[in-house]
Formats: structure tokens, sequence, C-alpha cells
């Protein structure tokens, strides 16, 4: 690995460097990877950096993950991650190493400011300063996606409380060390009540303990709205991973510019920072990207690692380079621009203001309060926990929800009896609409008499009576009660 070390002297004193693991990427990344670590330098960052190969050379390699052990070693090791954008080649099962890192590594928390800078880079919203902060582990990210029959896949959306929690905790720890006045959670959760609901449940809970912050909820559809149109009516926002990534680069984009916008990934033990843009290939070795996305990432690095006086120096040198027209050729705008350059030539221009201060922009002066305050999540007292049916779900390619059935209904099922068929969520059986249209993908509700307890020996009579019958199963779900609360949902229509 190659290792450079920079550690100039900054108010008078010579301090420790601090190791960092650099990926170059793929793309535009090396030209604005190597943009960014000038700046640093000149900057005074006390960083000792390690360079690693990730991206598209290692997964054309053979390795589908695009990361070997060596790099991961040095992640591990230095638990700081500085990373340019990748490339994840179409097709042939990779993975996006984005995802990876963050889920191997627990980087739970991704945080990425939206801040406007009229009049200097266009945007329809003067005022706006949000930060996103979203969960970045769970939910439909989790990945796990199954073809179930001919005409039906599936994507499990998983929602922990302990994933909650800790996500939740750190947006009201983030806003209150960041001056910020309120907090907002974004949920669907009057449609998906169990997954989404649960989110909603703890933003409450845990915002009880944060008295001193305004807090509110918005479903995520009209709060998207909301964001869209009036971004000054909010502050911090939290809320679940794909609903924070799309919102995330809306957000972005609303304020001025996708390529201005960085983006940190916390986790207890290890962080990562980049520009929140791909590797742009179409503009690889041209000297024309803007490296100003991924050296947001890396003041906001510079923060995290207790360097607040280098990432202030760096900032408002930045905005004073905005303030002064020292525009790349994605935010220069005639009358306004004074100067189209290259990467290379708006890092000089950065480096060359180092020290000033911006006059129009708001200049910044970053906390060096140190780490949030954050506790893990203890776990709960186990729920009384009441096995109350099951959902078999079953591959069968006719169309007559009551064919369907009948033909279930005359099965011996034991304690258990047919309560309820759906398709696609949708009610269709014992009652339904003949205008409802049906895939060859079936739910089939099972239930006991009221008061009959049920356990896993009656569910493995059923499944065998019901293979028996010729009716193969792709998969069952246990319902249960917890404290005694159904947990589960309703078919729709029910």
């Amino acid at each position: 690995m190659e290792q450079t070390e920079s550690i100039p002297t900054t108010a008078g004193h010579t301090a420790t460097a601090v190791p960092v693991t650099v990926a170059y990427g793929d793309g535009i990344g090396p030209e604005i990877m190597d943009a960014t670590l000038r700046i640093l330098e000149a900057a005074g960052a006390r960083i000792k950096t390690e360079t690693i190969e990730v991206g598209e050379k290692v997964y054309l390699s053979g390795n589908t993950s695009g990361i070997d052990k060596s790099a991961w070693d040095s992640i591990r090791r230095t638990k700081v991650f500085l990373k340019a954008p990748i490339t994840t080649p179409q097709g042939g099962g990779y993975k996006s190493l984005n995802v990876t890192t963050r889920k191997m590594l627990g980087l739970y928390a991704n945080v990425r400011p939206s801040i406007a800078y009229h009049p200097f880079v266009d945007t329809k919203h003067a005022g706006m300063d949000v930060v996103i902060i979203r969960e970045n582990e769970e939910d439909l990210y989790a990945g796990i996606e199954h073809q179930q029959t001919d005409e039906v896949v599936q994507c499990l959306k998983l929602v922990s409380r302990p994933g909650c929690e800790r996500i939740v905790r750190y947006a009201f720890e983030y806003a209150r060390q960041y001056g910020r006045k309120k907090v907002t959670c974004f949920t669907k959760d009057n449609i998906m009540k169990q997954t989404d609901g649960l989110f909603h449940k703890v933003f409450d809970e845990i915002g009880a303990e944060y008295p001193d912050i305004e807090q509110e909820h918005w479903i995520i559809d009209i709060g998207a709205a909301k964001l869209a149109d009036t971004p000054e009516a909010f502050d911090v926002i939290v809320t679940l991973n794909l609903y924070g990534d799309v919102l995330s680069d809306v957000a972005a984009q609303i304020a001025g510019s996708v390529g201005l916008a960085g983006s940190a990934n916390i986790g207890a033990e290890v962080s990562m920072f980049e520009a929140i843009h791909g590797s742009a290939p179409r503009r690889a070795g041209q000297n024309v990207a803007n490296p100003s996305g991924l050296l947001q990432g890396a003041i906001q690095m510079l923060v995290h690692i207790g360097q607040s006086d280098v990432a202030s120096k760096i900032q408002n040198a930045w905005l004073k380079t905005l303030e002064d027209g020292i525009h790349t050729y994605d935010i220069f705008r005639e009358g306004v621009s004074r100067e189209k350059v290259g990467t290379s030539e708006f890092a000089d221009a950065v480096i060359a203001r180092l020290g000033q201060q911006p006059t129009n922009l708001k200049a910044v002066a970053y906390s060096s309060a140190g780490s949030l305050n954050l506790k893990m999540p203890e776990r709960k007292p186990a729920a009384q926990k009441e096995l109350v049916g099951a959902d078999v779900f079953m591959h069968w390619r006719g169309t007559n929800p009551n064919e369907l059935g009948e033909k279930v209904s005359a099965v011996d099922g034991g304690k258990l009896k047919l309560s309820m068929i759906s398709n696609r969520g949708i009610v269709v059986w014992p009652t339904g609409f003949p205008e409802t249209f049906c895939t060859d993908h079936w739910r089939l509700r099972f239930k006991p008499e009221a008061g009959t307890p049920i356990n896993n020996a009656d569910l493995l009579n059923l499944i065998t009576r019901l293979h028996e019958a010729g009716i193969e199963f792709i998969k069952i779900e246990n319902l249960y009660r917890f404290d005694g609360k159904e947990a589960y949902s309703l078919g729709q229509g029910q």
C-alpha cells in the first residue's frame, strides 16, 4: 500500500497524524481525489494516508465484492475511509461495494447536508439548509430477494428496533451538537404499519428524551413534496434507508447540484466519507469534474477526527472560491461565474484562498465538541409471544380464487382452518371482486378457532396435509401476537 503523510503545524503546534485509508476509485475518482488531497495537505490536515485499490479493477479480476482482504484490513485498522466514486460493472452478479462496506462495518448512519449557495450557485431555494440522516443498513437494502413464482419476485423489508433506535438517537444528538432546532421523521406507516410503524414509534419514544428539540412526523410522499417545494420548513430529517437514499439526492439537486454534496457514513467503530455522486466515466480524464462533493465529504471527515480547525479553514476557502465566481463547468453560469476552470485549477483556487473568509455566504466555525453522546440500544425484556396462525404462500397458475378456496378448504388442517386468500396482498377469498387482477402467487391464511392454542406441531401437520393434497407451498410465515397485540398485517380489503 502506498503511504503518504501530511503533518503540518496548525496554530503553532504539531499534532499526531491520524491514519486514513484512501481509495481513488474509478472514472473521475482519481482526479477529484487528487484535488481533494492537495487541498487537505495545503490546509494542514494532520493525516497519514494508506491507499487501497477497490472498484472496477478488483471486480473484473474476479472478486465479485470489489474489495480484497488487504483493503479490508487497512480500513479496519485506520477506522477512517475516504473513498472516491467507484464503478460497479453491469451484470455478472457484482454486489454494490458501497452497500457492502456500510453493512460489513456497521456504518449505520448516513449524513448528507444539502445547503444552497445562492446567488453563486443556481437554486430555487435560496435559504435551504437541510441535513438528511438516513438509516444505512436495513430496510429493503438488506438485499434479500427471491423469485417465488413464474410471475412474482419478492424483496424483504427488514427493520429492527435496535436499528431504529440507533439512527433516531443519532439524529437527535446531531441536532443538539450542531445547534439544529428541529428533527422531522419521514415514514410510510399509514401503509407499512409494522416496519415503518416501528420506526415512527421509536422516533416518538426517543424524541421524548429531547424536549429542547422540536419534533414532527410526515408521511414520506407529502413530506417529499414539501421538501421539494419548501425545504426551509425542515432542519434535520431522519428516515429509513430507501427513502433517505432518494430524498438526499433530490435535496442535493434542488439545493444547487448533486456534485456539491458530500456524505458521511458513521459507525460505532469505523466511518466512511465520500461524494454522493457516481464515477461519471464519460467525464474521466478530461480535467473537468467538480471535486466539491468529495471535498465536502473530506471536510466531514476532518470534523469527525477532531480537526475542526482545518475543516473550517477549507470550507471557508471553498465558499470564498464560489463567491469569487471560480466555477467548474457543472455550475458555471454566464453573468454570475467569472471563470470556468477544470478540476485541478479549482483545487488551486481553493488553496489560494486558504485563510480567507467568504463575504456574502456565511462563514463556518465547526465545533470541536467531540463525539456525539451516543449509547447503544439496550435489549428490551422478552415479550409474551403467542403463535396464532400461519400464512402459507403457494404457486398456483389458476385464476379463480373461489376454485382455490374450495380446494384448500377441503383439506383437513387439524386445528387450523383457511380464513382468507389474498393475491399481492389483496383479499380475493372468501370475499373479493372479480375485477381484481390475480397473478400466480397466492397467500393462504390459516387460523384456529378463537381461544384454541396452537404450536409448531400443528403447523407441520397443516403443511403435511397440504402436500398430500397436492398443494405445494413456497414458504410459510408464522403469525404471532406480541404482548397480546397482533403483529402481522391484515389483507387489503379486510
